[in-house]
C-alpha cells in the first residue's frame, strides 16, 4: 500500500461492506496497518453481524444498523506521534463482516457406495445426493471455530466439511431407518427432516444453522436399475395370452385396411399366432402346475385282437372293442381270436383276457 493510500485511510471513518457475490460468508474490512480512527462510523445492514477485534480479541458484536466506534485505538493522533514505529501505530484494530443470510442449494452426495441389507434384494449398494442451506447462526463461534484470521471466507472453504458430516449421518439414518429400497422415494420428506434434526446440534458447534436438507435421489447401481427396468415390463405386459390376442385383433385390422398384402399378412399372422401359442403356453402356466392348453401324452397302447370272420381276419381291435362285440352276440366263445404272442388262432373261449368278458354274458331266457 502506499503512503497515499495510508494518509487516505486516515480520514475515512465509515466502516461498511456490501457483498458483490453469492458466496462470501466473512469479510474482514481491509485498512492499513489495521488502523481505525478513534470515532470511525461502522455501517452494518441486514443480513448482517460485524465484530471488532481489538489487539487480537474479540472487543463487540455489533447488530445491523449504525454504529460509533471509540476505542483507544485512535490512528491520526498516533500516526503523527509515532515517527519512531515508522508511521506504524501500536494499536491494531480490525472489523469482521459476518453474512447471516442463508447460503441455498450448496451440494451433498456420497463420494462411494453405501452398502445396506434390503429384505427384497439382500446386500445392495445406492447412492444418495441433496441439496441444503446453511447461515451463520452465532458470529462469535463460528469466528473461533472456523474463520479464525482468515481475511475472506467463501462457502467453498467449509462445504466439504459439511458435506462430510451430512454423509455420515444420512448413513447411519437409513441403515438404522430398514426402509426397503423400493420404498424409498415415498420417504424422502420424512429422512430428510429427521437428517436436518440430527444434523442441528452438531452444526450450532461450529456456530451454524442447517436448513432445507433435501433427497433428490436414491439410486441403485446401473446393472440393478436395468433388471427392475425389465421386471418392470414384463408386470406391465400382464397377460401374455391376452397380449398375444390383441397383437392378433390389431394385424387383423391392419390386413383389413389393407386388402393388397392380406395374402402375406395372414401368413405373418399364422406365424405369429403359432410363437404366441408357444410362448403363452411356457409363461402362464404356473410352477408345478401342467399348462392347461398342453395334450397329454397317449396312455401306453394295450394289446391289439383280430377275429376271424367268415374266414377273414378282422381287426384289430382293443379289449373294449372286444367286449362289445361279446355283449352284441358278433364274438362268440367258439369264434377264432389271435393276439401276439400267440402262434395260433384260438377260440375266443380260450382267450384269457375274454374269460371276465364271458362271464358278464346272462345265460339265455329260458323258452326264449
Amino acid at each position: 500500500m502506499s503512503l497515499f493510500d495510508k494518509f487516505l485511510g486516515e480520514f475515512v471513518d465509515v466502516i461498511e461492506w456490501t457483498d458483490p457475490s453469492n458466496d462470501v460468508m466473512v469479510h474482514r474490512f481491509e485498512r492499513y496497518a489495521n488502523e481505525i480512527k478513534y470515532g470511525a462510523m461502522l455501517t452494518v445492514r441486514e443480513s448482517q453481524v460485524a465484530i471488532l477485534v481489538n489487539e487480537g480479541r474479540i472487543a463487540d458484536v455489533y447488530q445491523p444498523g449504525l454504529h460509533k466506534l471509540e476505542t483507544s485505538n485512535m490512528p491520526i493522533m498516533t500516526t503523527l506521534q509515532s515517527w519512531k514505529h515508522g508511521f506504524n501505530s501500536p494499536f491494531k484494530a480490525e472489523v469482521y463482516f459476518f453474512n447471516t443470510r442463508r447460503f441455498t442449494n450448496l451440494k451433498w452426495g456420497t463420494k462411494n457406495p453405501l452398502m445396506l441389507r434390503d429384505k427384497d434384494f439382500g446386500a445392495v449398494r445406492i447412492r444418495a445426493f441433496g441439496s441444503y442451506a446453511v447461515k451463520i447462526q452465532d458470529a462469535t463461534t463460528f469466528s473461533k471455530e472456523i474463520v479464525g484470521t482468515h481475511g475472506q471466507f467463501r462457502t467453498e472453504d467449509i462445504s466439504e466439511q459439511l458435506r462430510n458430516m451430512i454423509t455420515a449421518r444420512f448413513s447411519a439414518i437409513l441403515g438404522e431407518a430398514n426402509i426397503p429400497v423400493l420404498d424409498l422415494a415415498g420417504n424422502y420428506d420424512d429422512l430428510s427432516e429427521f437428517i436436518s434434526k440430527k444434523l442441528s446440534p452438531e452444526f450450532l458447534v461450529y456456530g451454524l444453522e442447517v436448513s432445507n436438507l433435501l433427497i433428490e435421489n436414491i439410486s441403485l447401481p446401473e446393472e440393478v436399475e436395468q433388471a427392475l427396468d425389465k421386471r418392470t415390463s414384463m408386470g406391465i405386459l400382464g397377460n401374455l395370452n391376452d397380449y398375444t390376442k390383441f397383437q392378433a385383433a390389431e394385424a387383423l385390422q391392419t390386413a383389413a385396411a389393407n386388402p393388397s398384402g392380406t395374402a402375406s399378412a395372414g401368413v405373418g399372422l399364422g406365424i405369429g399366432l403359432a410363437m404366441a401359442q408357444e410362448i403363452s403356453r411356457n409363461f402362464t402356466a404356473a410352477p408345478n402346475v401342467a399348462a392347461t392348453t398342453v395334450a397329454p401324452p397317449p396312455i401306453p397302447g394295450g394289446r391289439q385282437y383280430f377275429v376271424a370272420v367268415n374266414g377273414q381276419k378282422t381287426g384289430p381291435f382293443d379289449l373294449a372293442s372286444i367286449q362289445q362285440k361279446i355283449q352284441t352276440g358278433e364274438l362268440l366263445t367258439s369264434s377264432l381270436v389271435w393276439h401276439q404272442p400267440l402262434v395260433n388262432w384260438l377260440p375266443a373261449a380260450e382267450i384269457a383276457d375274454f374269460v371276465n368278458l364271458f362271464a358278464e354274458i346272462p345265460p339265455p331266457i329260458p323258452g326264449a
